[in-house]
């Protein structure tokens, strides 16, 4: 294996308990796909789309609109103050959050990426999106691509099969904590009524340095305190900096799409006075629930509906950094303000909702999704065991006992198109050569620690989690629709048992996100239907990239030290 170098303090930067009601099922029965046209209309009928609708299996088919939605990214260097505390940033297009990609349920949505960086690699994964079919496209270095080096581009190209709310982020090192991220907008139908979209809602925690040189003490002593947070890019900090705004209309309802982006923070969020209608997590539309404030993990999505039914006047929204696991310098000033009407913006006089303290997920009985799928019995089951070692005086994230290391210039999936490539027990390669059959994963915890779980290339089902406990053959699983998502809290001293379909030939990593962790070897990867996935995947792009990225490595000597993802 090839080892590069990230070198940590030169890498970027030199530019200038929760209430909840009952989950409501009261809309319609839907057909999947309706004989008579019915044209989406937030308000009066948010379930149609067209030929589709909500209760379309989108997993098995949906809208080709041939809509072309495209885009141009130059990542840069720049020096940015969203706190009013000026650092060193890495950025989309100069800005943090980077633009807003929008687009229809079944648009092909193409993104330019230009490497204008000045001592990075890097590459942009599409956070949630399911890429069926095209695993090259999922963005990660040292699992799908090479890192693209500075000065290079590389073009994106991905179908929206799936509609509701997400982002994107860097997948190389931590750049995506120095500023590499924005939000994905992908209209289609609802499963509740609203009068206006208001957009994605991004949740950052903040660092006033940057994350690579905060790297050896967060794996020495642990996770830094986070200096602040941002509500799309925006908050107070002593005396500098402002806050998100937003203005609601009396008597009108609100559609806000919250992603949590943050490197190390849970938060829980709520507009003061106001109460959340629950419609969707990830990418799956839910039956409503309504509750006073959400709990949100890292790499998560809620869309809530809000309507404005209080008296004209400011009202406080709140991203609340949640202390059981993470710590914030401004735990209770990560705020924005809701402005009614014509109302003159002023800081709000309004007290926050009672909440406790913890990094638990929303129940899961809460989590009811809109579409109702099972899951199968398990062909394959795999439980991986959490550790956490030292490793020369550095904390290394285990499962099974191996530590996660993967190499920016031989990525995965080079080796799956090389009939003679070896994987070592380093890359935690996870086999699965049945088509359609379904496998389990179990992910396990002895340690008091909670973990926010992703999948790539697939929604889950959640069919148990509990913390405090250890998985057993005798431990009840919920295979009638169970809640379906892409990242799921594993609990402390427990675990989080999913199941997904063998669906989705190509390589895909799984992994923690906290960002620290990730860094640190909490990962590791499915090989899925391996014979079917090179007709999928263009090699000479493939080639051409890790081409360029080696002899720049090569050049910069650049050797590599976490964990390659």
């Amino acid at each position: 294996m090839r080892f590069l170098a990230l070198f940590l303090g030169s890498t970027a930067i030199s530019s200038s308990a929760l209430v909840a009601a009952a989950p409501h099922r009261g809309f319609s029965d839907l057909s999947p796909r309706q004989s008579d046209s019915c044209e989406f209309d937030s308000a009066t009928a948010p379930n149609c789309w067209g030929n589709f609708s909500l209760s379309t299996n989108w997993y098995e088919e949906g809208p080709d609109t041939g809509v072309i939605r495209e885009y141009w990214f130059t990542l840069v260097n720049s020096t940015l103050s969203p706190d009013g505390v000026p650092r060193m940033s890495l950025t989309v297009n100069g800005s943090i959050p980077g633009p807003t990609i929008e687009a229809d349920w079944g648009d092909t949505i193409v993104v330019h990426v230009t490497n204008g960086l000045e001592n990075n690699g890097t590459s942009i994964h599409w956070h949630g999106i399911r890429q069926f079919e095209t695993t090259e496209q999922d963005g990660v270095a040292s699992i799908t691509q090479c890192p693209v080096a500075p000065g290079e581009s590389l073009t994106y190209r991905w179908k929206a099969s799936q509609y509701g709310t997400t982002w994107y982020h860097s997948h190389f090192s931590l750049q995506a904590w120095n500023g590499v991220f924005g939000g994905i907008l992908i209209r289609g139908p609802a499963s509740a009524p609203y009068n206006e979209d208001k957009g994605v809602i991004l949740l950052s925690d903040w660092l006033h340095e940057t994350t690579d040189s905060l790297y050896d003490a967060a794996s020495t002593g642990g996770p830094p305190q986070a200096n602040n947070g941002l509500i799309n890019g925006l908050n107070v900090y002593e005396d500098g900096g402002s806050r998100y705004e937003t203005n609601f209309a009396s008597g009108q309802s609100y559609r806000l799409r919250l992603v949590n982006t943050a490197i190390d923070t849970m938060f829980k969020f709520g507009i003061d006075n106001h109460t959340l209608t629950v419609i969707a997590t990830d990418l799956v539309p839910i039956v409503p629930f309504d509750t006073e404030m959400i709990s949100i993990g890292i790499g998560q999505r809620y869309d809530v509906i809000v309507k404005a039914d209080q008296a004209p006047g400011n009202y406080w929204m709140r991203a609340i950094p949640q202390l059981t696991c993470s710590s914030n310098e401004m735990t209770l000033n990560i705020k924005g303000i809701v402005t009614y009407d014509d109302v003159a913006v002023a800081d709000p006089t309004t007290n926050a909702y009672e909440y406790v303290d913890d990094c638990d997920d929303m129940p899961l009985e809460n989590l009811v999704p809109a579409l109702s799928l099972d899951a199968g019995d398990a062909t394959t089951q795999q439980v991986m065991d959490v550790g956490l070692a030292v490793v020369n005086g550095f904390f290394k994230w285990t499962l099974n006992s191996n530590t996660f290391l993967s190499d920016w210039g031989e990525p995965t999936l080079t080796k799956v198109l090389d009939p003679g490539a070896v994987f070592s027990d380093s890359e935690n390669i996870i086999t699965l050569n049945e088509t359609n059959a379904w496998t389990y994963l179990v992910i396990e915890s002895q340690l008091g620690l909670q973990h926010p779980f992703h999948l790539h290339g697939h929604d889950f089902y959640i069919l148990a989690q509990e913390p405090m406990a250890t998985f057993s053959n005798s431990v009840q699983l919920n295979l009638s629709n169970p809640p379906r998502r892409d990242v799921a809290m594993l609990p402390p001293s427990g675990f989080l048992a999913i199941a997904f379909q063998n669906d989705n030939p190509g390589v895909w990593l799984a992994h923690c996100h906290i960002g620290w962790h990730t860094s640190q070897g909490f990962a590791l990867q499915l090989v899925e239907r391996a014979s079917e996935i090179p007709a999928t995947t263009n090699d000479t792009v493939l080639s051409d990239t890790c081409t360029a990225w080696n002899a720049y490595q090569d050049a910069k000597g650049i050797v590599q030290e976490d964990s390659g993802v």
